[in-house]
């Protein structure tokens, strides 16, 4: 029989917003929708008026076409200060929350404020209305128009100095998004991706590890349940979890060995402890290291899969100083 860990110990602030979350799906991991708007708390972007911190945000259409756009993070201006970008992929299973979610606008101001960067956190089409490939093509159409356009709207940006950052689905995307642009980008380009930084990010396949039945229902914030209903919305009708989009790696090689071109960058990939979705995210970072890639690993022992959107956990202020540190080391080194 499997043993269940005991819950996690979490501030009451904490379990509050989990347990909120938890109600905004049913019993068979389906959204409750009219629910999970009224938690889900949209902010507008601050273009004219800076935060206490000093960060602006501005909103900036990208493909007017499908509704892609992004909100561009910039830092108070230091005089000759050229800054790092981070382009960021919120999570929600595919499904839920946006660029404007108040969790991911501080989350993304924070990012912004610490590690002096430029952050760009992409408003990637939503499933069912938009299954797979559109979260990938709308992130490929970020990265396009950041190496076509720049950030004439931010400080000034060093585009050699790009990083890739996302939890959850987010995380995923960080994978495919960095896969496709490493196999695809032009020897031309100005945009060069330094790093790629996958907080918790959303595998599976339709075998269940150990780590999925351990610690199922162990914390409010993600169930099995729910991770099979993402991926049923955001999959093509019809695929099983087998899909190369969720099953990056099995393992063993073979149709499900981890793809990653040549020019794949440096990975950070954060694991925390009461995560059923660790089993997963252990297998990609071994499956990376077999490629011959560079992989750092942060793990968290009581972290709950979406720790890093609660500023009340210290675990979420060592993530983003690790991402910190991984920036520093990554970026284009510039001649004074």
């Amino acid at each position: 029989m499997t043993r269940r860990r005991r819950s996690p110990s979490l501030p009451c602030a904490v379990r509050v917003q989990a347990a909120g979350f938890a109600l905004g799906h049913r019993r068979d991991g389906s959204v409750r929708r009219l629910f999970f708007s009224l938690l889900d708390i949209h902010v507008r972007a601050k273009r004219r008026r800076p935060d206490a911190a000093g960060v602006r945000s501005v909103d900036v259409t990208i493909d007017a076409s499908r509704g892609l756009w992004a909100r561009v993070f910039s830092p108070s201006p230091t005089k000759g200060e050229v800054l790092p970008v981070v382009v960021f992929f919120h999570g929600g299973g595919f499904v839920l929350f946006s660029a404007a979610s108040f969790y991911y606008d501080r989350l993304c101001r924070r990012i912004c404020r610490e590690l002096r960067a430029v952050v760009v956190s992409v408003n990637y089409r939503l499933a069912p209305a938009h299954r797979f490939p559109a979260a990938y093509d709308d992130g490929l159409a970020a990265l396009r128009y950041l190496d076509a356009n720049g950030l004439p709207e931010a400080a000034a940006v060093d585009l050699s100095s790009c990083f890739l950052a996302g939890d959850s689905a987010g995380g995923n995307m960080v994978h495919h998004v960095a896969q496709r642009w490493a196999a695809s980008a032009s020897p031309s380009s100005t945009l060069r991706l330094a790093g790629a930084v996958l907080i918790q990010p959303f595998f599976g396949g339709e075998e269940r590890t150990e780590e999925e039945l351990e610690l199922d229902k162990a914390a409010l914030t993600l169930s099995l349940a729910r991770t099979d209903y993402y991926w049923r919305e955001f999959l093509p009708e019809g695929a099983t979890r087998d899909h190369p989009a969720a099953h990056v790696c099995g393992g063993g090689g073979g149709e499900h060995d981890v793809e990653v071109a040549e020019a794949f960058p440096a990975a950070m990939v954060a694991i925390g402890g009461f995560d059923l979705l660790k089993g997963w995210q252990a297998r990609y970072v071994e499956a990376l290291r077999g490629k011959g890639k560079a992989v750092r690993v942060v793990e968290y022992p009581g972290a709950i899969h979406g720790f890093c959107l609660f500023p009340e956990l210290a675990d979420s202020g060592e993530l983003v100083e690790e991402m910190k540190l991984f920036v520093q080391e990554h970026r284009t080194k510039r001649v004074q």
